[in-house]
């Protein structure tokens, strides 16, 4: 189908670059609808599938705004599903991430000419900006999906374009040496495999799994790797080695359990978070006890409540009537989540920051990822 897209790219480089910048160009002139011809938006109850063949107009606006387009909830992608077709249940697996994204963890990858770059596949509309700033040659994108490398290099294709397209575990071993290697799924810690995979002197970029923490190290002579968190924040889904995520959730005993009295019963020293409403918060919390789940509602009168609940069976639920009133903290479980949150929040308050953005990053040649800032210091 011919679509006049071009006026749309070259809008979406002018809202989120500046014409001097090395990433313009290849934003605008890469047609990202090609990419997402159909994908799955956020609707009551659920997501529903659009179509941006039945419906151009809606197709371009979407395409072409710096917003991430989700492709596949659970095993079922997008191109596959039935016209109309809504899912209520299942998280993203894949998706085109929002363009600004990109860029930003290309600029942190420091990618100059002739850097051999890996990347994530996805759609294959990052790994065409790739291509556009590097050549094709130099490109490689692999993901765990075979149907998503097949579909983004058959897209890739039509635009003249021909990097290296591999399907393979993210975490495993990777196929080449690299320069450069940029993740847009989260990882938990760095596999080792790719500081075997990076050049001396080479740099990797990810986000750690669960926070809105982008990593950035370059390869030291010991085989490791030394780096920093950036200030900047982003969040991906993380690395699955399946059709779907395997199932860590918090079991439903876990979540009936929340509802009751608990065993410990307390009173709030500040106002109700709803933890993933905060950046800092959320990545502090997960650092130090990761895999807790959140959940949320508001009353009719105004009031809110918060769940925390952890896979080991540890669950917390607050309850406030107002914005500024101490919430009534109830806690079961082996642990007391509320009681670890009150802890960070305590530091916040006290110290003004968190240490977790602007940490130094040590990664010994094992994959071992140790976070410090001043005295603190987490290991993943």
């Amino acid at each position: 189908m011919d679509v006049d897209w071009e006026g749309h790219a070259r809008r979406l480089a002018d809202t989120v670059l500046r014409p001097e910048s090395r990433w313009w160009k290849p934003i605008a002139s890469t047609p990202r609808h090609i990419f997402v011809p159909r994908w799955w938006e956020r609707a009551a109850g659920g997501r529903v599938l659009r179509d941006g063949a039945t419906d151009v107009d809606t197709w371009l606006e979407s395409a072409y705004a710096d917003a991430t387009l989700v492709t596949r909830i659970g095993p079922v992608h997008a191109d596959h599903a039935e016209p109309g077709q809504v899912i209520t249940s299942g998280r993203p697996t894949s998706s085109s991430t929002l363009p600004t994204l990109v860029v930003t963890m290309y600029r942190h990858a420091m990618i100059g000419d002739g850097c051999r770059t890996l990347v994530t596949t996805g759609t294959g509309y990052s790994t065409a900006l790739a291509c556009h700033r590097l050549g094709d040659e130099l490109v490689t994108s692999v993901d765990i999906d075979d149907y998503l490398v097949k579909a983004a290099a058959d897209r890739l294709r039509t635009l003249g374009l021909h990097p290296h397209t591999t399907v393979c575990d993210l975490t495993g071993a990777l196929p080449g040496q690299f320069d450069r290697i940029v993740s847009t799924v989260s990882v938990r810690p760095v596999p080792r495999s790719w500081l075997n995979a990076l050049r001396p002197g080479g740099r990797l970029v990810t986000t750690i799994t669960g926070t809105g923490l982008i990593l950035v190290a370059d390869k030291t002579a010991d085989g490791g790797a030394h780096g920093y968190i950036s200030h900047d924040g982003a969040s991906f889904m993380t690395t699955r080695h399946g059709d779907d995520y395997d199932d860590t959730a918090p079991p439903a005993p876990v979540w009936e359990a929340s509802d009751s009295d608990g065993e410990t019963e307390s009173t709030s020293r500040y106002p109700l978070l709803y933890v993933p409403d905060s950046w800092a918060v959320r990545s502090m919390l997960e650092l130090e006890t990761p895999g807790i789940e959140h959940r949320t509602q508001r009353g009719d009168g105004g009031g809110r409540t918060v769940w925390m609940a952890h896979p080991d069976g540890s669950w917390a639920r607050a309850s406030a009537n107002g914005p500024r009133e101490s919430p009534t903290v109830h806690q079961g479980g082996p642990r007391r989540l509320w009681d670890t949150l009150e802890d960070i929040r305590d530091r916040l308050n006290t110290r003004g920051e968190l240490p977790v953005y602007g940490s130094t990053v040590t990664i010994t040649p094992d994959g071992e990822t140790t976070l410090t800032r001043g005295r603190w210091s987490a290991t993943l």
